[in-house]
């Protein structure tokens, strides 16, 4: 049976990925073909996105799939929140900020004066948190950003780069309920909070599906790159396309998409919005398919990373003299505000210590455990919030992304939930990506479809917990730290 190509371009917030998908019947391959780190740039005490070296990248994969005799269409994503302003010339107007710049400090409590926190909640679903589009864009207003004055469009990160490669804007839908702009029930942007925000709706773009094909490349870029190739609005979050291409059957299951964030939420046919979501600060995000993803942000594997570049140590050696640690000496809350972009995070996890009377963690391999431990008691805490507002059962955990082959946490997983855990497959986003083009294509026909492709396709592995009566004492311990 002949393979059919598509080309799956990843975007993190720490690296990028362009791979190729070769689908043949019920199987899938999956083959990088370009890696490249990505980070924010300092530019004058503000935080930014090189998105032009984005760009840059996103061609040398476009090259080498090329070589390699081309494919039937290319796929974006990247995080949210983040977004570029164009001018009425289609013009980049500077790089676009990083969601971790500190310019929207105390903007959700100064915006919440001008729309209660409950009203914006129940216009977008959207867990609050200062990231938002939504206090990026008022604290932009709020200080008379230049550029927000001259501004004719804006695009979320993936639909920048789609526009940077097409010429055509559109927001998918996926990406654009990240912005905290976008009101599910209605199904459109939200005006109420565009306006609030100062914002004119006319900045915003028409939302479109996931599976709708965007364009071919602009003339140039396919000259440059040596073949033309149609593009397809997938799953544009990461998080969707990674849910997407989560290989479970049925629907008793949560997921938890690990990597430099940690999403973790269960599947739903509509929004959950209601009091008691608020009060749990649950987020519903877009999914492929019609869906929403009811789920929870927590901080993730950036704790570890931020940690790991000041020791410049190996996640392996770490990893496994974290395993030889005394369990639970020391317990942090991922979720601290302090650690959201720290100039030490050693530092400020030192200091969370001492300001809950805990010794500070001596050394690498005691932090490492310390992480991961509060990471599995963080999602303890955040699955038994989802099972209050599932009408779902939860009977089993999908860990997926990059932090799937980080064994010691999926144990921990396991141990603190109590769940059995399915870990992987770690490239889920682009397994994702590539399937929705395939579903475009009519060579898939469903979500259920890809996720048995998935299961047939990748290796998994899985954790049974280990009853443990120290998890539930940490676990209580843990609590008091909120």
């Amino acid at each position: 049976m002949s393979a059919t190509s598509y080309l799956a371009c990843d975007l993190g917030a720490e690296s990028g990925r362009v791979m190729l998908g070769r689908l043949a019947g019920a199987r899938l391959e999956l083959e990088e073909l370009h890696r490249f780190p990505n980070a924010m740039v300092n530019l004058n005490g503000r935080l930014h996105w090189n998105v032009v070296q984005m760009l840059e990248e996103v061609k040398a994969g476009l090259r080498l799939c090329a070589a390699r005799g081309g494919a039937q269409s290319l796929g974006i994503d990247t995080w949210g929140v983040d977004f570029g302003l164009l001018d009425r010339d289609g013009e980049l107007i500077g790089l676009p900020y990083c969601y971790r710049d500190a310019r929207t400090d105390g903007a959700p409590e100064a915006f919440f004066q001008r729309v209660p926190r409950e009203r914006v909640y129940e216009l977008s679903g959207i867990q609050v948190m200062q990231i938002n589009t939504l206090y990026q864009l008022y604290a932009a207003a709020r200080d008379a950003s230049p550029a927000l004055e001259i501004a004719e469009a804006l695009l979320l990160m993936p639909d920048l780069l789609t526009y940077l490669l097409t010429g055509h804007k559109q927001s998918e839908f996926t990406i654009a309920t990240t912005s905290q702009l976008y009101n599910p029930r209605a199904g459109d942007w939200e005006s109420e909070l565009l306006e609030a925000a100062g914002i004119p709706r006319s900045l915003m773009q028409p939302i479109v599906s996931p599976g709708t094909a965007v364009g071919p490349l602009l003339p140039a870029v396919a000259q440059e790159v040596g073949a033309q190739i149609p593009v397809i609005a997938v799953g544009s979050h990461d998080t969707a396309s990674a849910v997407a291409a989560v290989p479970a059957e049925g629907q008793d299951w949560a997921y938890l998409s690990s990597g430099t964030w940690s999403l973790m939420g269960v599947e739903s046919d509509a929004p959950l919005i209601s009091p008691q979501t608020l009060a749990l600060n649950l987020t519903n995000e877009g999914g492929v398919g019609g869906t929403f993803r009811v789920l929870k942000n927590i901080m993730g594997l950036w704790l570890l990373q931020q940690c790991r570049k000041e020791w410049g140590a190996e996640y392996g050696e770490l990893l496994a003299s974290a395993e030889e640690v005394t369990p639970f000496r020391t317990l942090i809350y991922p979720d601290t505000p302090e650690f959201l972009n720290p100039p030490s995070m050693t530092e400020v996890i030192a200091a969370f210590c001492r300001r809950t009377r805990q010794k500070p963690p001596g050394t690498p391999a005691a932090f490492t455990r310390a992480i991961l431990e509060g990471l599995a008691l963080r999602y303890r805490m955040v699955l038994e919030e989802l099972r209050q507002v599932s009408s779902r059962p939860i009977n089993r955990l999908h860990i997926i992304g990059g932090g799937a082959r980080n064994r010691l946490l999926c144990q921990f997983a396991a141990d603190a939930t109590g769940l059995p855990v399915i870990a992987g497959p770690v490239e889920a986003t682009a397994i994702g990506n590539v399937l929705v083009q395939a579903m475009a294509a009519g060579v898939v026909s469903s979500v259920a479809e890809m996720r048995r492709i998935v299961a047939q396709s990748f290796p998994l592995e899985r954790y049974q917990p280990r009853a443990s009566q120290a998890w539930d004492e940490a676990y209580a311990r843990f609590r008091q730290l909120t």
